[in-house]
């Protein structure tokens, strides 16, 4: 009997080859400018496709933006959740968070070259999704930390302020990782170094009392040396 040949895609699978073919287009077409500065015709050039296709897949560059933009955080976040909910302590959630931050930057340069670059300028809609998302960082760290020894001293604020500087030391770790070479000595100097930025961070953080007539039993342990069980 004759092998049967491949059946033909179907119309739902050439659409999404078609939207999978403009996205990673616009990747390569974004690492020398912005998303604002992109041109939807060359978009369709590279692609193969008619000007006028490009919009029954996006209704314009930012709608393409943001579809970037989470792609780009989708499986970053997953396997954060993943190492949060399995490392027993936050020292080893920080240092297995940074190993797959190195692990998914190297893996996939061009979606975090678009957020580097896109973060802080371009089209408004995608940076206000990026920050969105580094947001939603916050706040899952900050829910962390309120499970920490002494957390009932902290305010609202004082946890995310916290877990803001977690998220600024990580971003800036990824853009180190960008800029730098493609060494494993290199990757793992980043890696070093963001885990002792993010351990100082934490220590500083469970020893922190918001309130001043709180802060006497901070500064008893520190001139006695002694702990309050830190997990770091």
């Amino acid at each position: 009997m004759e092998d049967q040949p491949d059946a033909l895609p179907t119309r739902t699978e050439r659409k999404e080859r078609t939207r999978r073919a403009i996205l990673d287009a616009a990747l390569v077409l974004t690492e020398q400018s912005s998303l604002s500065a992109l041109s939807l015709r060359h978009v369709a050039r590279e692609v193969g496709i008619a000007p006028t296709a490009f919009y029954r897949h996006f209704v314009s560059a930012e709608d393409l933006g943001l579809a970037l933009v989470d792609e780009s955080f989708s499986s970053l976040r997953r396997m954060i959740r993943d190492v949060r909910s399995a490392a027993p302590s936050v020292g080893g959630v920080i240092g297995q968070s940074v190993d797959v931050l190195v692990e998914r930057v190297r893996s996939d340069p061009a979606h975090f070259g678009f957020i580097s670059r896109e973060r802080v300028g371009g089209v408004p809609g995608v940076r206000a999704a990026i920050r969105h998302e580094l947001d939603l960082f916050e706040a899952e760290i900050a829910t962390d930390f309120a499970r920490l020894p002494g957390a009932v001293h902290w305010s609202n604020e004082d946890l995310r302020t916290s877990a803001d500087l977690i998220v600024t030391a990580m971003v800036a770790a990824a853009e180190r990782l960008l800029q730098g070479p493609r060494t494993a000595a290199f990757d793992r100097e980043v890696a070093r170094t963001t885990t002792t930025q993010l351990r100082m961070l934490s220590i500083g953080a469970i020893h922190w009392r918001s309130r001043p007539e709180d802060r006497g039993g901070s500064a008893q342990i520190r001139a006695t040396g002694g702990s309050e069980n830190s997990p770091v």
